[in-house]
């Protein structure tokens, strides 16, 4: 019946039939009121925004911007306002194809290349899959470890075990892992804002770093923090992801109900994303206002910064709400990455298996190499493995964004839900700004 529906109701201008439904274990499993006050419709849609929010305060930008505030002080802000605003309009986008198409990024991929330019972007997604997920093991394990005593190397191994609180809470329904993640969310947002209050900020220096300055650019170094902030807040998989989970929704078929869900999806994701900011300008703003103040210009480990936030502040449980709040970024990031792992191999490759063999086999060619790395190189070093990771999602970034914007831009595969002419140029200059951004850096690194 769902691919009948899917066959009549998706446009024309793709080449196959869709096949098997994202996620399909939980497509359409969440119903949406097709009557009452428009709130409760919206209040449907909550959930997907923040899944990918998740994605957007990961260890691995906590990595860029300890670095970035400890270094350079409240300037890098900006960089996170225009990530932020860039996301906003990309998952926008993956809100579009999914309503629009009825398929994923990596179902509209391997649909519209040809095999070997199908399986090439599957091989670069599965890289920033790995690239993501080894940010997220080191930075779950470091938040075990600095909570309570537990060896990086058991931390690793625990961290596999999301894949069963995935298989769990959808047991129970997809709403009970939107309410795990948001739940997680909370518990950071507090424990920043009680670290921000500590830390007293200098609030005019703040609102000054939101300012643009031609010296991120001109600045090899600060370019390659700022690259790395990109790539933690702007991140591949998340493309894959969104354009996924909100299908989980059951949103209609009309296109009426078509542009309402596609409405509140993107108020939503919007939402979602603002949150993020505030949490990643409060990492920022916290390593700016305690670090780089007072001469600690070089922090960048996870581990240095937890030991160095009690002297710093005054108060012994700063580094503990620091761990507490490392570990739920961990734990939320690992479970979206896995999900956005399936997205990926189902859409890309079509292997039918079981979900729970399925999410076993996405999770371990994200981990195995995480672990591998975590284990070899320990506590140290995890900081600059950390950066680097980031720079790496960011150079994968332009083969996720440009197929995106391509799509979304074509009448014929996007049918009455195609994307208005402003929308598309405005993204296509955010596609091309990335590109020439990881030119630059490629370049530095080669020169330099």
């Amino acid at each position: 019946m769902d691919q009948l529906r899917q066959a009549v109701d998706t446009p024309k201008g793709w080449r196959h039939a869709r096949g098997e439904a994202s996620l399909s274990d939980v497509h359409r499993s969440i119903a949406v009121q097709t009557s009452g006050p428009g709130w409760r419709r919206a209040a449907a849609f909550v959930g997907p925004g923040y899944l990918v929010a998740v994605g957007y305060m990961d260890p691995g930008n906590w990595a860029t911007s300890l670095a970035g505030g400890s270094k350079f002080g409240y300037t890098l802000l900006v960089v996170a306002l225009v990530s932020n605003i860039m996301a906003i309009v990309l998952q926008a986008l993956c809100a579009r194809l999914a309503i629009g198409s009825g398929r994923d990024l990596a179902q509209a991929c391997r649909d519209a290349f040809p095999k070997p330019v199908a399986y090439t972007l599957w091989f670069l997604a599965e890289i920033a899959i790995i690239a993501t997920d080894i940010a997220e093991v080191i930075g779950t394990a470091i938040g075990l470890n600095l909570i309570f005593g537990i060896p990086l190397e058991i931390g690793v191994l625990i961290t596999a075990l999301d894949v069963f609180l995935i298989l769990y809470l959808q047991k129970l329904g997809f709403r009970w892992v939107e309410a795990l993640i948001i739940t997680l969310l909370g518990v950071i947002a507090v424990c920043f804002a009680i670290q921000i209050f500590m830390a007293d900020p200098e609030w005019g220096a703040v609102i000054k770093g939101f300012a643009p300055t031609t010296e991120i650019v001109t600045n090899p170094e600060m370019l390659y923090l700022a690259l790395g902030i990109l790539g933690a807040t702007v991140m591949p998989h998340n493309l894959y992801l969104h354009s996924g989970i909100v299908q989980t929704r059951d949103y209609g078929s009309t296109i009426p109900e078509k542009r309402s869900a596609l409405k509140y999806a993107t108020i939503d994701s919007t939402l979602a994303l603002m949150f993020a900011l505030l949490i990643n300008a409060s990492i920022l703003i916290l390593a700016a206002a305690t670090f780089h103040k007072t001469g600690q210009t070089e922090v960048a480990e996870l581990g240095e910064a937890h030991s160095l936030l009690a002297p710093l502040l005054g108060l012994a449980i700063a580094p503990t709400l620091f761990g507490i709040a490392l570990l739920c970024c961990g734990i939320n990031s690992t479970v979206t990455a896995t999900l956005a792992g399936q997205i990926v191999m189902e859409g890309f490759l079509h292997i039918k298996l079981a979900p729970w063999l399925r999410r076993l086999i996405t999770r371990g060619i994200a981990i195995i190499p995480a672990a591998i790395v975590t284990i070899w190189y320990g506590e140290s070093g995890t900081a600059k493995l950390l950066v680097l990771t980031q720079v790496v999602l960011s150079l994968q970034l332009s083969f996720a964004v440009f197929p995106l914007v391509m799509f979304t831009a074509s009448k014929a595969k996007m049918g009455a839900l195609v994307s208005p002419r402003w929308l598309s140029a405005f993204a296509m200059f955010i596609a091309v700004v990335i590109a020439l951004l990881n030119v630059k850096l490629l370049s530095d690194f080669v020169f330099a």
